[in-house]
């Protein structure tokens, strides 16, 4: 008999692309911010030296007294590293310039690909044992496959990969799938693809429907339906240290990241249903 009173785990998920542009950190804020628009607890990670996702955020460096640094030197727990948002439901740990300087500092350190995947699993267990929900743990990753985002990898559940819709957007995309094979053959044999969301899409370019045809081709239903459109109101709503839901709900960005939002949901409720009746 399954044990229904154990609270389920929160879904960590690793938003990543070494590509930089592809609109990564845009992702991981909307999506965050959409999910807890409808209903569900998250927690973002802020991976990215440059700290985008904690500006986005509304979080400005000073304000930020525990990081992800923390965590992954092994300073801090993780849910000593969370601070509140603005988007209620949504918290946030932050990062911290000295990200930069931490694959030299573990270097030496005893399992380093694992810092993050050991510091996620204490907080996993802290939550069993207060009893409190979190459905969603995102990482956003830096625009590289250094030492940050193995170990986002190797923490994680599931890849979610943006994807600009321009020239050479496959190319790269390549190279990050080499790496997910990796970590999954080295490291977290449990790694799979969330799925890949094509960010940027001009309907007026006619480029924009070729990368997405080409796009679904490779990777079938791994690609969303929903297509993030280039929105000029998804590109100011960092500068005002908000997302673009909160910034302007009702622009074409917003929407569609509700859309992305819901269109995960429903993909998590298939893919339980289909475990649940291969158990039965």
């Amino acid at each position: 008999m399954s044990d229904t009173s154990r609270k389920p785990s929160p879904k960590v998920i690793a938003v990543a692309n070494q590509k930089g542009g592809v609109g990564k950190t845009t992702t991981a804020i909307n999506l965050g911010t959409a999910l807890a628009a409808i209903g569900q607890k998250v927690v973002l990670l802020d991976l990215d030296p440059q700290g985008n996702a904690s500006t986005g955020l509304g979080v400005p460096p000073a304000q930020r007294v525990s990081t992800t640094y923390d965590v992954l030197v092994g300073e801090r727990p993780l849910i000593e590293a969370l601070t509140g948002t603005t988007i209620p439901g949504l918290s946030l740990a932050p990062s911290d310039p000295d990200l930069s300087g931490a694959e030299l500092e573990l270097a030496n350190a005893p399992r380093r690909s694992y810092r993050l995947r050991h510091a996620i699993e204490r907080f996993r267990d802290r939550l069993a044992d207060e009893g409190k929900r979190i459905d969603y743990v995102l990482i956003d990753c830096p625009p590289s496959l250094n030492l940050l985002t193995v170990n986002a990898l190797t923490a994680s559940d599931s890849v979610l990969v943006p994807l600009q819709c321009e020239f050479f957007a496959l190319e790269g995309l390549s190279q990050l799938m080499r790496t997910i094979d990796l970590v999954r053959s080295n490291l977290n044999t449990a790694l799979s693809l969330q799925g890949v969301v094509l960010t940027m899409y001009d309907r007026r370019n006619n480029l924009s429907d070729q990368v997405a045809s080409d796009v679904r081709e490779h990777f079938g239903d791994k690609v969303y339906e929903t297509l993030i459109p280039r929105n000029v109101r998804v590109s100011e709503a960092p500068s005002f240290g908000k997302p673009v839901l909160l910034y302007d709900l009702t622009c074409a960005g917003s929407q569609a990241y509700i859309a992305l939002a819901k269109e995960i949901l429903r993909q998590e409720r298939r893919q339980a249903a289909e475990r649940n009746k291969e158990l039965a």
